[in-house]
Order: structure tokens, then C-alpha cells, then sequence
């Protein structure tokens, strides 16, 4: 039927359509989210840290300005974001939380399926700050209703993975290179998962393997030349513990030199370590003690002196 018209203006009708059922918006910053997770996981993130900085900067304002209705509603979306912005030093208030709660401090109980949620929600509760309460309040409810889920659906391989790994050890206490090697066999298993990405984790993960190979041949050379393992052979050789702590504490590839530099200085404290625990009498530890203090004091406050 053709439009009718009045004086010359057409009048035009509605089709009185629903709104759209998926916010633009929603799956954007979701995914976007999502990416910047699965690349810290798959240790990926150092490639691209200016675009991360960017988007997590831009998340933050934006949120500081609205109250961002989709987030609101979604205690999956709110509860990774607040995990990435505090990872990266972000200030995010706990009270962000308090909708998803109850009057006594627990998750609404509309919430005990929402397992992607509440695995994230777990992860958040990791990076409180001291006297933040709302989620540690809530992390021991969240615990079992994870627990109930891994007894009642061993189908869901790829969750239930998360889920398990997470009640272990939680992901802020995790070694992140470790951490990457774990993930990679389990984002293989992902349906959803970026295959261009997943072949990037891999190759890069044999690339800094393959470096960190190489730390480890300059580590032990260093330390069989020392001799210090010899001549001290109370002490405990723990050279490649030693190496891996370093690996834990500085971990983007482009930083052996820091890396090795670290696992000397780690070795070097065992070793004294040991010296006092195991080795030394009173009176020689005290003059040992007096002797490093007064060169830690030369290196401090006259380093252009050197050593005399």
C-alpha cells in the first residue's frame, strides 16, 4: 500500500520494531576485554603493550564518566575488567561489585549459574586492596558454587579446565611463562579460540624458551667457573631454582640481561644464606656481617672511591 500524503508531506510509517537484542557497544568492549585477557595469559601481551595501555586507559575513563548500564548487568564483563585495570595499576573501587551482591554480602542467588562470572569474580578477589572486604566476603561462596560446578559438569572440558586450575592456585599467584605453557594446550581446546593468535603463542613461546636456554647455558658456566659449589660445599647448589625465580620476577624476553644478572645474585644469597644457617659460628658471623655492611656502606654513599 502506498504512503499517504498531506498537502504535499508524505507521512511516514513505523514498523514498531523491538530494539536490537546485542548492544554494539557490549560486544566490542567485551571482546576487547577478552582479547587482552587471553593475550596476558598465552604471555603474549609484552608484543602489544601499547595498544593494551591504550584500551585499558580508555576503559577506565570511560567508566568514570558512566556508569556503563551493560557492565552493570554482567558480572562476567565487570569482574575480568576490574581484574586487567588493577593488574595494571588502575584505580578501581570495590563498590563496583555491590549490585551483584545481597543484603548479607553474598552473590545473588541468580547468580550461582553464572560460572564464567563467578570464576572471574574469583580471580578479581586476588587483587584487593588492604581493608577491601566486599569480595573476600563473597570469595568463600564463590568457592563452592565452583566446586559444585566441577562435580556436576565434567562435559564442559574447556571451563571446567579454568575452573580446576583456578581453585588450585589462582592466576595473580601464578608464574606467568609457566602459566602461558598451561594455556596454550588449554586455549587448543577453546571453540572460540583465535587461531592466528594460537599459532603466534606458540612460535613465540619456542622463541623465548629457546632464549631463556640460553640464560640458563650462561648461568652455569658462570657458576662452574666461580667454583663457589666446590669450596663451599655446604651450601646448597640450587642454580637452576635460582634461574627460575629470576624467570618469575623479570619476565618479558627482551630483559636476560637483568634476568641474568638476577640469577647471580640469587645464587650469591643462597650461598650466604647458608653460610649463616648452616656454616658459621656466632663470633664469625658477626665479623662477617661487619664486613658486608661496611661495603654495602662504600657502594652507597662512595661509590667513586671503589674499593680499597
Amino acid at each position: 500500500m502506498g504512503q499517504a500524503s498531506i498537502d504535499g508531506i508524505v507521512s511516514r510509517r513505523s514498523a514498531n520494531s523491538h530494539p536490537p537484542i546485542c548492544d554494539y557497544d557490549y560486544v566490542q568492549s567485551l571482546r576487547k576485554i577478552e582479547l587482552i585477557d587471553t593475550l596476558q595469559r598465552l604471555a603474549l601481551s609484552y608484543h602489544f603493550e601499547a595498544e593494551i595501555n591504550k584500551s585499558l586507559k580508555n576503559t577506565s575513563t570511560h567508566d568514570r564518566i558512566s556508569t556503563v548500564a551493560w557492565k552493570k548487568d554482567n558480572l562476567y564483563a565487570r569482574a575480568l575488567e576490574f581484574r586487567l585495570l588493577r593488574q595494571h595499576w588502575y584505580k578501581v573501587d570495590q563498590d563496583v561489585f555491590t549490585c551483584f551482591m545481597n543484603d548479607v554480602g553474598n552473590i545473588k542467588s541468580s547468580l550461582n549459574q553464572d560460572f564464567k562470572g563467578l570464576l572471574n569474580l574469583y580471580e578479581a578477589s586476588y587483587l584487593l586492596l588492604e581493608g577491601e572486604i566486599v569480595l573476600e566476603n563473597a570469595r568463600e561462596l564463590v568457592v563452592k558454587l565452583l566446586e559444585q560446578f566441577l562435580k556436576e559438569n565434567p562435559d564442559h572440558q574447556y571451563l571446567w579446565m579454568l575452573v580446576d586450575h583456578a581453585l588450585e592456585l589462582p592466576l595473580h599467584w601464578r608464574m606467568p611463562r609457566l602459566e602461558a605453557r598451561w594455556f596454550i594446550d588449554v586455549y587448543e581446546k577453546n571453540k572460540d579460540k583465535n587461531p592466528i593468535i594460537f599459532e603466534l603463542a606458540i612460535l613465540d613461546y619456542n622463541i623465548v624458551q629457546s632464549m631463556h636456554q640460553g640464560d640458563l647455558r650462561y648461568a652455569s658456566t658462570w657458576w662452574k667457573e666461580l667454583g663457589l659449589g666446590e669450596r663451599f660445599n655446604f651450601a646448597r647448589d640450587r642454580l637452576m631454582e635460582n634461574f627460575l625465580l629470576s624467570v618469575g620476577m623479570i619476565i618479558t624476553p627482551q630483559d636476560g640481561k637483568s634476568r641474568r644478572i638476577q640469577t647471580k645474585i640469587n645464587a650469591l644469597i643462597t650461598v650466604i644464606d647458608d653460610v649463616y644457617d648452616v656454616y658459621g659460628t656466632l663470633d664469625e658471623l658477626e665479623h662477617f656481617t661487619d664486613v658486608v655492611e661496611r661495603i654495602a656502606h662504600l657502594i652507597l654513599y662512595a661509590p667513586d672511591q671503589g674499593f680499597k
